[in-house]
């Protein structure tokens, strides 16, 4: 007798969970840890990522008001970049953190991140297809972009993979440690967000706060800064190669007001 067909697609879906569960698993599964540290230099790691953010964050608005491809950009956003990273080491002690792979055997995350940064721009991009025709938004990520555009493409790279590693030791580093047990992915997110607003740029902004979500879950899971980076440093390579020929009209406009 034939199986009904209500109960084959019952018994096909339950299978299709099943797979789902067993290769999400992993990149779910949160590793054991202990990273204790005293009450005195958990005070310590607090007063010093409150003061390297205030910092990092005043820096990170006056390098996007300078000229594209000017040495002064290139100087500040270098100095940006390293104020994240001596703050976030001089916070106390970092990790680069492990996730599960096969038979639950512990590695250093590496392809996964990889992966996520290729999927995050994939949603990106389809996201500025919308953007751009938004009037606000396109000015926002034409802002933005001219940098890539108007700058000296080895030192734009450069630049924007060193912020994105150094953003990771300090946000998904020193300060998801500084937050404490109490809601850690929310709080560095939002002060990731807050950081980002001394740009002036909505369209900055708003991709904070996601991209700020997903690098903090992948600090809470794999206990460390590891994945966020290569995750960090793969969306943004993406970013600058793929996104500048999506705005071309709107970069034309920006090189011609710079000419002015």
């Amino acid at each position: 007798m034939a199986e009904p067909r209500s109960t084959a697609v019952t018994r096909d879906i339950g299978v299709l969970r099943a797979r789902v569960r067993r290769a999400a698993g992993p990149l779910l599964r949160r590793v054991p840890r202990d990273h204790w540290e005293s009450d005195e230099a958990f005070r310590r790691r607090r007063r010093v990522t409150g003061a390297v953010a205030v910092t990092g964050a005043s820096l990170l608005g006056v390098s996007l008001s300078t000229p594209p491809g000017s040495p002064r950009f290139y100087g500040l956003t270098l100095g940006v970049a390293g104020t994240w990273v001596v703050g976030g080491l001089a916070s106390g002690p970092l990790h680069l953190g492990r996730m599960f792979g096969p038979g639950d055997r512990l590695h250093r995350p590496v392809l996964t991140p990889v992966v996520w940064g290729i999927g995050a721009f994939g949603a990106f991009y389809a996201a500025a297809l919308v953007a751009r025709r938004i009037p606000v938004l396109e000015r926002a990520i034409g802002s933005v972009l001219r940098y890539a555009d108007q700058g000296a493409t080895p030192l734009v790279l450069t630049t924007a993979l060193a912020n994105g590693v150094a953003e990771e030791v300090f946000f998904r580093g020193a300060l998801y440690a500084a937050a404490g047990a109490d809601r850690p992915v929310l709080v560095s997110t939002a002060v990731y967000g807050l950081a980002t607003t001394a740009t002036r740029n909505p369209a900055l902004v708003l991709a904070s706060v996601p991209m700020g979500l997903l690098f903090a879950q992948q600090r809470r899971i794999t206990g460390g800064i590891q994945a966020s980076a290569l995750t960090h440093a793969v969306w943004s390579a993406l970013m600058l190669r793929f996104m500048p020929p999506l705005f071309a009209d709107r970069l034309a406009e920006e090189r011609s007001a710079s000419r002015t």
